[in-house]
Formats: structure tokens, sequence, C-alpha cells
């Protein structure tokens, strides 16, 4: 038998680690694709997220805050009462005779600089900033109810009204049905009419329109709301009072001939009551919308499909800078092998 060399070239594609997980990455759905690289991050020290929270003039004003605070330190002092001087100067002792309803009394005197976040540490301060944190129109209507001043029983009418009103601010029982609740459910002789005046004074409630039995109640409820100056105010109530069927049906000429507006006059006193909101109650709380993030884009470029990746749909990742400058030192620690290892 005689030995010899021989040399055969060959291709073999050979699975690397970094070629097993590319393939496993790619088999995974958004929501597991972003668990993986949340466990990645979890695990990994040297790993981190790419986030850039720096704002346009962000850099600016910090730099421009450090100098104003590495500058001068003596007339810090004297400049703050310079501009409580100045602002003293500028008024002049009196007062609008007219004022808006959401008028603050920080807008008319002046006043000592108060400490930053003191008007935020105040919980409830008004409705739209209790809106805001996506509380049901109950939970927004039982909070004003626990600011205004009433007594047992009719705090318990006033509960027994909210529970009836549906999320759109309507009133979903009539008053009789109400009242023979209250009746079997207490031992306290309620009269009708004091329901009657429980309901007007939830109707003054946010938002404007809430607790009403039906639209015409609704829309005529915002208008009282309304200043006395608005224009038109006066016509829109006669409508709605007296017309509302045939303005349901858009009979406009039966509506300019009992009203005797003019055609152009008709029109402004329409725009005015489009301006009102039929379901007040939507404005409290509406869910966020919730978009379907797509895992790939297909388009067509010059006559062929093409697919890309989606390159929002996981957080970018980095090494931290910190770490990495640490294994730099390239001692044979304890500590400098655990961060070569996670590299």
């Amino acid at each position: 038998m005689k030995q010899s060399l021989q040399l055969k070239l060959g291709q073999q594609l050979t699975m690397t680690p970094q070629l097993q997980q590319a393939i496993r990455l790619l088999q995974l759905s958004t929501l597991d694709l972003q668990q993986e690289i949340q466990q990645a991050l979890d695990s990994n020290p040297l790993l981190e997220a790419e986030e850039d929270d720096t704002f346009p003039g962000e850099g600016e004003a910090d730099s421009r805050e450090q100098a104003d605070s590495t500058g001068q330190d003596g007339p810090m002092d004297s400049q703050d009462g310079a501009d409580e001087l100045a602002a003293d100067s500028d008024w002049d002792g009196n007062l609008p005779e007219e004022l808006p309803v959401d008028t603050q009394w920080d807008d008319l005197l002046p006043s000592a600089s108060a400490p930053m976040g003191a008007a935020d540490d105040m919980p409830d301060s008004d409705f739209e900033s209790r809106n805001t944190a996506g509380e049901s129109l109950q939970e927004q209507l039982l909070w004003q109810l626990n600011l205004t001043r009433l007594s047992d029983t009719d705090r318990l009418i006033a509960l027994a009204i909210i529970d009836a009103t549906d999320d759109n601010g309507r009133l979903q029982q009539e008053l009789e049905e109400l009242h023979e609740a209250l009746l079997e459910g207490s031992e306290l002789d309620i009269e009708l009419d004091e329901i009657v005046a429980v309901l007007h004074r939830l109707q003054q409630f946010e938002p404007a329109g809430v607790c009403t039995r039906n639209l015409q109640e609704c829309l005529l409820v915002q208008l009282r709301q309304l200043p006395p100056s608005t224009p038109w105010l006066e016509q829109a109530r006669v409508i709605l009072s007296r017309h509302l069927n045939q303005l349901g049906s858009g009979d406009f000429k039966q509506i300019m001939r009992r009203t005797r507006l003019s055609e152009e006059d008709l029109k402004e006193v329409l725009a005015l009551i489009q301006s009102l909101d039929p379901n007040p109650g939507q404005s409290v709380a509406q869910e966020s919308t919730e978009y379907v993030v797509p895992d790939v884009f297909v388009s067509k470029r010059d006559g062929r499909w093409v697919v890309e990746l989606n390159p929002d749909i996981a957080p970018r990742l980095r090494i931290n800078s910190n770490y990495a400058g640490l294994i730099k030192r390239a001692d044979n620690s304890a500590d400098n092998t655990f961060l070569r290892d996670n590299l």
C-alpha cells in the first residue's frame, strides 16, 4: 500500500455559534425578540440600550445654567431683589373689571417667588389635571362630589345618580325609578323634588353636560354654562327648546319662519350649537389607540419586491463605555475576567 499526499478543494458550511444565534433570532416574532433582548440586558451588565433623551437646546441651557452658577456668587441676592422690585413697579394696583372663569390669582397680583414644585405638590388642583390621569367619568364625578358640601341625604341621592350615569354622561334611569330605588334601599323619606334639585347640582359638574336625561337637556345645560355675552346664545336656547325636531330633520326653512331669523343669522346660531358636545363623558379618560407595529416592510422597487426588517421594533444595543474602559486594563482579576466573558 503506497502512501501519498493529495490536495482537495471543497466548500463546507460551518454552523458557527453566531450563525446559529442569527438563525434563531430571525425566527422570533416581535414580542419574542423584545423579550430576548430584555433578557440579554438583564443578564449582561456590559450591554445597554441606546436612548436619546437629550432634547434640542437642552445642552445649551445646561451650559448657560452652569456658567451662571459658577460665574458670580455675590450679586445673586441683589439680582433677585431687583427682579422683585421690577415686578412690583410694573403693577399699577388696579384689577381688571372682567375676569375669565379660569383666571388664577397669580395672573393678577404680583407675589414673591415661590419654591419650585409647590403648586405641583398640591393634589387635585383642578379638573383638567385630574382628567389627564386616565380615570373614568364616574371617578371624576365622585372626586367633584367630595369637594361639594351636601347633606347626607343629598349625598346619597348624588351617589345614586352618578351610578346611573353612563360613560357618555347620560342618565340611564328615570328619576321615578331612582326615587323608588332610594326609598327601598333606605329608611329616609326622600321626595322626588329633592332628586331633581340634586340632579341640577350635579349638572354643574365638569365636563359640562353630564348627568342629563336626554340630548336636549345635555345641550341646554352646556348653553347655561356659557358666558351671558356669548353671541346668539338666546337664539340657540330657543331653537333647542322649541324646534329640536325641525333641527334634527334639517327643516331650516320652518325654523327661520318661526324664529324670524335670516339665513346668515341661522348659520351663526347653528355654528354655536355645533360647538357643543352631545356626549361630554367621552372627553374623560379616552382609551389610547394601540397601533399594530409591523415586523417587516414589503415594498416594490424597480419591479422587484423587497422585504426589510423594521428597525424600530427593538431597541439598539451598545457596549457600556465604562465597563469597556475597565477591560482595557488587561489585568487578571476576577472582575476583569467576568467582564471579558460577557463581552
